[in-house]
């Protein structure tokens, strides 16, 4: 077994030259914690996409080689927490996403904008007669709403609708002026392939297949 002060100049045991999870996953971040500073190709486009694998695949050779170790078992209990702490990242990851996205989500929600316009939809009733009552809308809506540091702002969404006997998308686009919310533009299509239905479109915004597209 190497000493501490020779790892540098002998071989991986075969034991321990395996794939590399730790690199793999945390790729330059665990590159710099192991000395190994080729993992800094992750930030060279393209090349980054073949270098993940490279590092999972050469990681253990490389890190046995670039930092000191007391022994073998030294060297695989610290590429094991290595791998524990990859792998939690890249659980936590799409959790913290799905958290971010739903929040902003929510406060979309919760703006005047949107509760005026599933007001409208909901009681629209050329759209309660296409896909059937009551319309519901979905979990995340799309889109985005800005704030003017003098309250004024703007609001561009996409609504997920789900009634009774069928769905939607509505589109929704409205103006905030003097604390007030104002739709200029609501609009439902069914998923059925049918015509749109026009809800509000006070600027006369041109709709294809609405019979305002002329």
């Amino acid at each position: 077994m190497p000493l501490i002060n020779d790892t540098k100049a002998a071989e991986i045991p075969a034991e321990l030259d395996r794939w590399n999870w730790g690199a793999f996953f945390l790729n330059w971040i665990w590159g710099i914690g192991n000395s190994t500073y080729i993992a800094l190709l992750m930030f060279v486009p393209i090349v980054n996409v073949v270098m993940i694998f490279v590092l999972g695949a050469k990681g253990s050779k490389w890190a046995w080689r670039n930092r000191l170790w007391r022994d073998a078992e030294h060297f695989r209990k610290t590429q094991r927490k290595w791998a524990i702490a990859g792998l939690v990242v890249w659980i936590s990851l799409p959790i913290i996403a799905f958290l971010l996205v739903y929040s902003i989500g929510q406060g979309m929600k919760s703006s005047g904008a949107y509760q005026i316009s599933m007001e409208r939809l909901s009681s629209n009733q050329e759209l309660v007669g296409r896909i059937g009552a009551p319309i519901k809308d979905g979990l995340l809506p799309f889109g985005s709403i800005r704030i003017g540091a003098d309250g004024s702002g703007a609001a561009n969404f996409q609504i997920s609708l789900t009634g009774s006997t069928g769905k939607a998308t509505a589109i929704a686009r409205a103006t905030k002026s003097n604390g007030v919310w104002t739709v200029f533009l609501l609009v439902a299509t069914p998923a059925d392939g049918g015509d749109p239905v026009v809800i509000i479109n006070t600027r006369n915004i041109r709709i294809p297949k609405s019979g305002l597209d002329a």
